[in-house]
């Protein structure tokens, strides 16, 4: 199955990959569709799009048929199928049948540190926030290559957006210069903030 990976509002193009000539088109039937839910069907009398992807798919005929998905949701992603069918002999015959991976991500933005002030004398705590970003996060507390024990790390998601928001606290001791980064993973992407402190 092919993968394709896309952010939000961004665009996608999922390949079908069927080679066909101009004069062949006017006997195909092209369907994609995501899981068993129809996106896109297109017969030589006519083209329908269904409602969710109204206005914003195309089917790309100088592509071997891929299709292209503008303003990406969060809710797009899936495994797409593309489906063509060609009339011989009175009767359509399937042949072609390819399958497509979309994952689309939501990017985070850099993260913010703010200082919380002193728990006990010499300890500063500082909190690493990010929110918005999809898919679920992991947070680490970096200094010089090594992990740090961050304080109460957590992960919540708004159900209706599916995005997530990330927190972390971190103490460490006031009396040392520090050099530490805040670092968040979300699938194959990254971003990170750095915070310097000058005893």
């Amino acid at each position: 199955v092919d993968k394709v990976s896309k952010s939000v509002k961004g665009k996608a193009s999922l390949p079908c990959g069927y080679e066909f000539s101009p004069d062949e088109l006017s006997r195909l039937r092209i369907y994609w569709q995501k899981h068993d839910k129809a996106v896109l069907s297109f017969t030589p009398v006519e083209k329908e799009v269904w409602p969710h992807y109204k206005n914003r798919t195309l089917l790309d005929f100088h592509n071997n048929l891929s299709l292209m998905i503008l303003h990406l949701l969060l809710s797009d992603r899936g495994t797409y199928t593309c489906v063509v069918q060609r009339l011989e002999g009175g009767s359509y015959v399937k042949k072609h049948l390819a399958s497509v991976e979309l994952f689309v991500r939501a990017d985070y933005p850099v993260p913010n540190i703010t200082e919380l002030g002193n728990p006990s004398a010499d300890i500063k705590r500082i909190m690493c926030l990010t929110s918005g970003g999809f898919p679920k996060p992991h947070l680490s507390w970096l200094e010089n290559g090594k992990e740090l024990s961050g304080i109460n790390t957590t992960i919540s998601q708004d159900l209706e957006s599916e995005l997530y928001t990330v927190s972390s606290k971190l103490d460490f001791n006031m009396t040392y210069n520090h050099s530490i980064e805040c670092h968040i993973a979300y699938g194959d992407f990254q971003v990170s903030k750095n915070f310097t402190w000058k005893k």
